[in-house]
C-alpha cells in the first residue's frame, strides 16, 4: 500500500466516524416531569431496588409456604449378608442364612397445627420486609429524582448564564464598534477601545467556561438517564414561568409527617422488631403437629430365622416437640429483642425530630430565596437604568470610560444574579418536596 493510500484510509475512517456521531447526536427539550419519567424507566439504581421488591415478594411466599404440610418419601434397595448368631458369652456361634435382597419404602407427612406463633410471626415479618423493600424503592426513587433535579436546574442555570453572557458580549461588541466610529471622528481614544476589548475577552473566557460546565452537566444527566450518547438536553424554557406554591410551614410539616419515607421506615422497623420478639418467645412454647406415615419393609429381620416377606404398616397421630434448652437460652434472646424494640422506638422519635428540623430550616431558606428574588429583580431594573443613563452620558462626553465599564459590570452581575435567584427559588421548592418525599 502506498503512502498516499495509507493516509487516505484513516482520513476516510475519521470522516465516517464523525458522520455517524453527527447522526447519533440529537437535541431534546425535556421538562422536569419528563426527566422523572425517564429515570423511572432507565435508572439502573431504581431497577436494582425493583429487583429488591421482587426478592421480598418471594420471601413472603416462602414464609407462607411454612403453613403447608411437610411430606417426605424414601425408597431404598440393598444387599444383605448372612447373619451370625452367638450366645451371650460369645460362644457357640452359627451362621444364619438370610435373604440377600432388601427393600424399604417410607412415606411420611407432618402438618404443624401449633408452633407457638412462629409461623404467623414469620409471615408477618416477611410482609413487613415486603413493605420495607417498597419503601426502600420509594426512597431511592426520591433520591434519584432530587439528584436529577439538581443536575437539571444547574444545566438550566448555566444555559441562562450563557444567554446573559452572550447578550452582554454582543452589547460590548456594539460599544466597541461605536467607539471605533467615534475614534475616526476624534472623540474617543484608542486606550478606551483597548479597555473594552479586554472586557470582551474576559466575557468570552467566562462564556467558554460556562459552555464547558454545560457539557459536563449534560453528560451527567444523559448518563444517569441512560440516553443515547451524543444526546443534548435542552431545559424547558417555561420552567421559570411556572408559579411556585409557597405553602405554610405547618402544611409542609404535615406533608412530611404523612409522606416522609424515612419516618415510615423508622416506624416499620419498630413493628419488625416486635415481630422478631414474638418469634423468639415462640421458641419457649411447644410445637404440636399431626403426623402420618406408610412403610413397606422386607425382609423381616427381627425374627430368627429371618422371614423373607414384606411387612407393611401405617400410622397416624399427634406429635409434640419441645426444646428444653430454650428455657435457658431463649430468655436472653427475648430480652435482646425487647431492647431492640426500645432502640427502634427511640430512633423513630429521633427521626421525627430530624425531619421536623429539616423542614423548618429549609422552609426558612425557601422564604429567604423569595426575598432574594425580589431584591435581584429590583437590582436588574436599577442596573439597566444606570447602564442606559451612563451610556447616554458617555455618548455625550459627560461620563468617563471607567463609569461605562462599571455600569456594564453592574448590569452583567445583576442579570446573572437574577437568573441564579430564580433557579434558587425553584431548587428550594423541589428540595422541600424532596424532604417531604412528594417529588
Amino acid at each position: 500500500m502506498s503512502k498516499k493510500r495509507r493516509l487516505i484510509v484513516p482520513l476516510c475512517v475519521a470522516l465516517c466516524s464523525q458522520g455517524l456521531f453527527a447522526q447519533t447526536s440529537s437535541k431534546q427539550v425535556l421538562g422536569i416531569n419528563e426527566i422523572f419519567r425517564l429515570a423511572d424507566e432507565n435508572s439502573q439504581s431504581i431497577r436494582t431496588y425493583n429487583t429488591g421488591k421482587e426478592v421480598a415478594n418471594e420471601a413472603l411466599k416462602a414464609a407462607k409456604s411454612e403453613r403447608l404440610p411437610n411430606i417426605g418419601a424414601s425408597l431404598s434397595f440393598s444387599y444383605l449378608g448372612d447373619g451370625y448368631l452367638l450366645d451371650r458369652d460369645f460362644k457357640n456361634g452359627q451362621n444364619i442364612p438370610m435373604p440377600h435382597f432388601s427393600n424399604n419404602f417410607a412415606l411420611e407427612a407432618q402438618q404443624v397445627i401449633y408452633a407457638g406463633g412462629a409461623i404467623n410471626s414469620g409471615i408477618a415479618l416477611a410482609e413487613l420486609g415486603q413493605k420495607m423493600s417498597e419503601l426502600d424503592w420509594q426512597k431511592n426513587r426520591q433520591e434519584i429524582r432530587f439528584l436529577l433535579t439538581g443536575y437539571y436546574l444547574d444545566l438550566y442555570k448555566l444555559s441562562n448564564q450563557m444567554q446573559v453572557l452572550q447578550k452582554n458580549l454582543d452589547l460590548t461588541e456594539q460599544v466597541i464598534r461605536n467607539m471605533k466610529v467615534r475614534r475616526t471622528q476624534g472623540t474617543a481614544l484608542k486606550n478606551d477601545i483597548i479597555r473594552y476589548e479586554l472586557q470582551k475577552e474576559t466575557l468570552k473566557l467566562q462564556l467558554a467556561k460556562v459552555q464547558d460546565a454545560c457539557k459536563i452537566m449534560n453528560h451527567q444527566l444523559v448518563t444517569t438517564l441512560h440516553l443515547p450518547a451524543g444526546t443534548e438536553i435542552i431545559p424547558d424554557s417555561t420552567l421559570l414561568e411556572k408559579e411556585v406554591k409557597a405553602l405554610a410551614e405547618n402544611d409542609w410539616q404535615q406533608l412530611a409527617t404523612q409522606s416522609n419515607v424515612g419516618l415510615q421506615q423508622a416506624h416499620l422497623a419498630v413493628q419488625m422488631n416486635e415481630q422478631k420478639a414474638k418469634l423468639e418467645r415462640s421458641e419457649l412454647l411447644p410445637q404440636i403437629a399431626l403426623v402420618a406415615g406408610e412403610h413397606l419393609d422386607g425382609p423381616i429381620t427381627i425374627e430368627v430365622p429371618v422371614l423373607n416377606n414384606n411387612f407393611n404398616y401405617w400410622y397416624i397421630g399427634v406429635g409434640v416437640k419441645y426444646n428444653l434448652s430454650s428455657l435457658f437460652k431463649n430468655n436472653k434472646k427475648v430480652r435482646q429483642a425487647k431492647l431492640n424494640i426500645r432502640k427502634t422506638q427511640e430512633e423513630y422519635v429521633l427521626a421525627q425530630e430530624q425531619v421536623e428540623n429539616s423542614v423548618q430550616a429549609n422552609y426558612a431558606n425557601f422564604l429567604t430565596f423569595f426575598t432574594d428574588l425580589r431584591t435581584q429583580e429590583k437590582s436588574v431594573e436599577l442596573a439597566n437604568q444606570n447602564y442606559s443613563v451612563t451610556s447616554n452620558r458617555y455618548k455625550n462626553d459627560l461620563a468617563l470610560l471607567t463609569d461605562m465599564l462599571d455600569a456594564s459590570y453592574m448590569k452583567l452581575s445583576a442579570d446573572l444574579a437574577l437568573v441564579n435567584a430564580r433557579i434558587n427559588v425553584i431548587y428550594s421548592y423541589y428540595k422541600m418536596k424532596y424532604i417531604t418525599h412528594t417529588l
